[in-house]
């Protein structure tokens, strides 16, 4: 049964998920620390900010498959994030397979919630 957000496996992944990404972008070169670094940071978060935020306002099945949506986005973008830091080789193609496979799962289960949601 759902009593909070934090019952939802979405959000339960994405928090897990936004905490290795922060300690990934700790480890890339300085000069990005503060470039794509802060910006997977944020795109990584708003995942399970945005999933806590849209079930507050779950009285409104709208609203709440909005802020899925915007949950999505934000999947897609650090997706995008971590494409780019494998291909700049500032992380290992194996920690990039990992975590875009892992955010790839992830875009797929807030789809299908975003989808069922009643």
């Amino acid at each position: 049964m759902i009593r909070t957000y934090k019952d939802l496996e979405v959000y339960q992944k994405g928090y897990k998920l936004s905490l290795k990404i922060h300690k990934l972008t700790q480890k890339l070169p300085k000069f990005e620390r503060y470039e794509i670094g802060s910006q997977m940071r944020r795109a990584a978060i708003s995942i399970p900010a945005n999933i806590a935020e849209g079930y507050a306002k779950k009285q409104s099945t709208a609203e709440f498959k909005r802020f899925l949506l915007m949950s999505l986005g934000s999947c897609n973008e650090i997706q995008v994030f971590i494409e780019m830091c494998r291909d700049l080789n500032y992380i290992p193609k194996n920690l990039a397979k990992e975590n875009l496979e892992s955010y790839e799962v992830l875009g797929k289960q807030l789809n299908t919630l975003q989808e069922r949601w009643v």
